[in-house]
């Protein structure tokens, strides 16, 4: 990986560092899952979720989408949707749903710089 896609990555709010020390410095097994990142269901799980008003489903793509994001330090979207799942818990489902513009925004960040 060269200084310039760290940068892009970086830019995008993904924590390179971070997450070559979960790879062991692999940066070839750390491109690798940042390109499973695109195929995975859960950002999409969520939207639909959200249009259909199906808060189990929600919470349940919110929490894995999460998990993906802390696992390959995805911050921006991380933080959004530690902060969504929060709300989702507490049945503050409005507010929750209500983030789902920035959510939108720092996927479509994320994803446009993994694609490089």
């Amino acid at each position: 990986m060269d200084a310039n896609r760290k940068a892009n990555l970086e830019a995008a709010g993904i924590r390179v560092e971070d997450a070559l020390g979960r790879f062991m410095g692999n940066e070839m097994l750390l491109e690798k899952f940042l390109a499973k990142f695109l195929d995975d269901a859960s950002y999409s799980r969520l939207k639909e979720a959200v249009s259909l008003g199906d808060h189990e489903e929600e919470l349940r793509a919110s929490h894995t989408l999460k998990g993906v994001c802390g696992n390959l330090s995805i911050s921006g979207l991380y933080d959004l949707t530690t902060r969504q799942v929060a709300l989702m818990r507490e049945g503050k489902w409005e507010e929750a749903e209500a983030m789902m513009p920035e959510i939108d925004r720092a996927y479509d960040t994320a994803a446009a710089a993994i694609r490089g």
